[in-house]
């Protein structure tokens, strides 16, 4: 099973998707409970909402499930949300905070580890030379990390999640012009909008975003009920709601290319 796919695009703009694999190999899957198997927290179509949305973009994609092991959580283990509620790197509960283990089948330490080295470090390599090669190129280089949840999760936040989460760790992991043009475009759709708010940018938006070294990383975690016809089972992408959504997504890519060509030293 391929780990990683990339697609090679000439632009400054880097994709990354972390969390749109169903990939679980059979000995892992044969330890997940009911829940688990039904792999409810993937970040479901999202290779396909951003599909040919900006030409010259580059593509990063595992496509390894989360509950393998997460390739947006630091490799140490450390949380990215202090806390609060959160999953781990090899997951043992799913976003509502169900085990999704059969019992005493939870992977252990040392397993954790060879799951690192098998999984996570390849996409993260991948991603890191796609990174380093846009930026040879442009001078500047964009990781732009696509992501999206469930609107409604009370064991991780409170109320309705806004449409869209623009994550930049509270500014450090961008240039502030490419901060401010991807809320103001965000924030003049039809879609909610809020800006490092409980999403403030996963372990590989905080791992890359340098903005010092030409390196800006923005994470945009998107509430599923843009873009499916329901947030549960079977999770069908929704035609009509993703092409409305990609209309938004494609003029904030493009305002994100053009910022960090022109203005960006």
């Amino acid at each position: 099973m391929q780990v990683v796919s990339v697609h090679h695009g000439d632009g400054p703009i880097v994709l990354g998707q972390p969390h749109g694999g169903t990939y679980v190999p059979d000995d892992i899957a044969a330890r997940l409970n009911d829940t688990g198997r039904a792999l409810g927290d993937t970040d479901w179509h999202i290779n396909r909402l951003y599909e040919k949305l900006l030409s010259g973009a580059t593509v990063v994609q595992s496509h390894v499930h989360r509950y393998v092991i997460d390739a947006n959580r630091d490799p140490d283990g450390v949380s990215l949300y202090p806390g609060q509620n959160t999953t781990t790197l090899v997951p043992l509960t799913d976003f509502d905070g169900q085990p999704i283990w059969r019992d005493g089948q939870e992977p252990s330490e040392d397993e954790i580890g060879q799951r690192r080295e098998t999984f996570h470090v390849p996409y993260h390599a991948a991603l890191a030379e796609e990174l380093e090669r846009v930026r040879a190129k442009h001078g500047v280089a964009v990781l732009f990390d696509c992501h999206s949840i469930r609107s409604r999760i009370p064991f991780l936040f409170e109320g309705m999640l806004p449409d869209m989460n623009i994550g930049t760790d509270g500014g450090v992991t961008c240039a502030p012009d490419i901060e401010s043009i991807t809320h103001e475009f965000a924030a003049s759709s039809p879609y909610s909008t809020v800006l490092n708010g409980r999403f403030r940018g996963g372990w590989t938006t905080r791992h890359y975003g340098r903005p010092a070294d030409g390196l800006h990383a923005i994470q945009m975690e998107l509430a599923q009920s843009t873009y499916l016809t329901a947030e549960a089972a079977p999770w069908s992408y929704d035609t009509a709601k993703a092409d409305r959504l990609r209309r938004w997504l494609r003029d904030i890519l493009e305002a994100i290319q053009d910022t960090a060509l022109e203005k960006i030293p």
